[in-house]
């Protein structure tokens, strides 16, 4: 179900909700007002957990590189460090 199914779905509840009588009517409007800020309020945290898990994506693809250089790095430096044992 969509954002907009939801919406529809609560807004056709609300309606069907006025036309109880008035003691049936508030337990089930507030009800339905409290499941619309849940949704809301689960509907930010997964936009959050989204957002952190597109930082963590691009934090591991830099530290991947970072590795891959530090490790051609070390392989250089090697030869560098063979060649100059081997030359004395």
């Amino acid at each position: 179900m969509n954002e907009q199914d939801f919406q529809s779905k609560v807004a056709e509840l609300m309606g069907e909700i006025s036309t109880l009588p008035v003691t049936e009517r508030q337990k089930l409007e507030k009800v339905a007002v409290e499941t619309r800020q849940r949704h809301e309020r689960l509907r930010a945290t997964v936009s959050s957990l989204q957002e952190s898990l597109d930082y963590l994506r691009l934090s591991i693809k830099y530290l991947v590189f970072d590795l891959e250089a530090t490790r051609r790095e070390n392989g250089y430096l090697r030869r560098m460090l063979e060649e100059t044992t081997e030359s004395d």
